[in-house]
């Protein structure tokens, strides 16, 4: 994307590419390939908001400098609470725009499906799993995405076994290949009647939902194709047919299933397209030979494999272990108030690649 000189936000370069971007859209026979018009727009409506990140914050970085002047004649307490809230929201904002420029593979623009599963536990890392589901479902709709119930499969007892979300947006999955790994929760155990201590686990796994139509061969031998009936938490929508589907592929063991839709058809169809995405994510793994550093990733929701701990007792922080970025503020981090570790991740798997 033509939006840096010399590793620096150029925005005169940039809105020359958002013009040109905006020529290239009026042109007669734009749509005529339709994967093409897509990324035109997206990379165009991506630029649009990485220049009015930068629009306003050099205006707030003007009006904090004009607040240190007049702090300079006065420290009154008001104007002293007003910079800091300016700061603060300048730190935020320039961050954003740092974050941006570490989108380098073409796949980091895309939606992203992420996958939750509880580990070994029972209802414990159920429930677990069903708040890492809340914490991503408020994240995205913070951030203003469009979100989409994929499949959800509820515990025995509590939460969710597991479940897949379709997040909508630009660069959620150069966002969420952060979150990729094992989550640990330390917490009293409300389904204890002795109030013990227990450590639940879950895990996190995203790949990118490519909007064009994947062309990736697929033996149907390799596949097995399970059906079965549909159903919410607590008998909810239950559907009277064998309407879900759920698709192996051998070879890589990748399992997807899909049961939001009505018929069978379409919930093969969309499992198809997320199975063929999968796919893809892996082969682009493999190429770059960090296919088993990712797979890793995925085994073992255990002890000692976590990246990120939240520990809401017998003190209350959430500490990333990759960065050493921790966060006492427990609560909103189960809110969806990720971004620091997100931005604080991507920063130090940048700095790591570039060795």
């Amino acid at each position: 994307m033509h939006k840096t000189s010399g590793g620096i936000f150029d925005p005169d370069q940039t809105q020359n590419r958002i013009d040109e971007l905006e020529a290239e859209s009026c042109k007669e026979n734009f749509w005529s390939d339709q994967d093409n018009a897509k990324k035109t727009l997206s990379e165009k409506r991506m630029l649009e908001k990485d220049l009015e990140t930068y629009v306003a914050a050099t205006k707030g970085l003007d009006d904090f400098k004009a607040l240190l002047e007049l702090l300079k004649e006065e420290a009154d307490p008001s104007l002293i609470e007003e910079a800091k809230e300016q700061a603060a929201l300048l730190t935020d904002q320039f961050e954003a725009l740092q974050v941006s420029f570490l989108f380098s593979e073409p796949q980091d623009q895309a939606s992203a499906v992420i996958e939750i599963n509880a580990g070994a536990g029972g209802t414990e890392s159920c429930d677990w799993a069903y708040m890492l589901t809340r914490m991503y479902t408020m994240w995205a709709n913070s951030k203003g995405y469009e979100l989409e119930v994929i499949e959800e499969m509820p515990g025995d007892e509590a939460g969710l076994k597991n479940a897949t979300l379709l997040i909508k947006g630009d660069r959620v999955y150069g966002l969420l290949k952060s979150e990729i790994g094992i989550h640990r929760l330390v917490r009293i155990s409300p389904f204890d009647s002795a109030s013990r201590r227990h450590t639940s686990f879950a895990s996190i796994y995203a790949y990118p939902d490519i909007e064009e139509e994947i062309v990736i061969d697929i033996d149907p031998s390799d596949l097995r194709v399970d059906t079965f009936r549909a159903s919410g938490a607590g008998g909810q929508h239950v559907n009277k047919t064998d309407s879900a589907v759920r698709i192996t592929h051998l070879p890589t063991n990748s399992v997807v299933q899909c049961q939001n839709e009505r018929s069978q058809h379409k919930n093969r169809d969309r499992a198809m397209k997320l199975l063929k995405a999968k796919l893809y994510d892996l082969e682009l793994k493999k190429r770059k030979e960090a296919d088993a550093e990712k797979e890793s990733k995925k085994s073992g929701i255990s002890w000692g494999n976590q990246i990120r701990s939240y520990v809401l007792h017998p003190y209350r922080m959430v500490k990333d272990h990759r960065i050493n970025l921790e966060n006492s503020n427990t609560d909103a981090v189960l809110d969806g108030d990720i971004d620091k570790f997100i931005y604080g991740v991507l920063k130090f798997m940048a700095q790591k690649g570039s060795k």
